[in-house]
């Protein structure tokens, strides 16, 4: 179980049973990276990291998102080297961010930093947009039309 300590007091990452899912970014700046997260998404900082090698810990509404920075293999993931994308542009994953009107949360995220690729537009049953990170990674902020039945 993975302890956090904060201000003297000690976090332990859930679950107390069971499992969560948590969403891990490399970056190039863990402080930079943590500080957005809290300045756009209200998100808390648990943890920067440290000098010996340990993530920086943020936990934002009802996730966690660890992030760290890049590095070789280790003897846990001995073929695996982590980094920053290279290409902005280029991505094969993104945090989706589900929210309950997105034209809200576009206006109060852009007020705190947030640079978006466009306005919110409709797309396939909902209203969405998306956030570039310091590093790149891209953050689909969408809102579902009432309308519409997934399943």
């Amino acid at each position: 179980m993975s302890r956090v300590r904060v201000e003297n007091e000690v976090y332990m990452m859930p679950p107390h049973r069971g499992f969560t899912v948590a969403h891990f970014l490399t970056v190039a700046d863990i402080e930079r990276s943590a500080r957005f997260y809290e300045t756009v998404f209200g998100g808390h900082i648990l943890s920067l990291g440290d000098s010996s090698g340990a993530p920086g810990y943020i936990q934002i509404a009802n996730t966690w998102l660890i992030v760290n920075i890049g590095g070789g293999p280790t003897p846990d993931k001995p073929s695996v080297t982590l980094r920053v994308p290279p290409d902005p542009n280029s991505v094969s994953s993104f945090m989706n961010i589900r929210v309950a009107d997105v034209r809200g949360c576009f206006e109060c995220w852009r007020a705190r930093g947030a640079e978006f690729i466009t306005e919110p537009m409709e797309k396939y049953g909902e209203t969405r947009c998306y956030i570039r990170d310091p590093d790149g990674y891209i953050i689909e902020v969408g809102q579902s039309k009432s309308a519409v039945v997934y399943g």
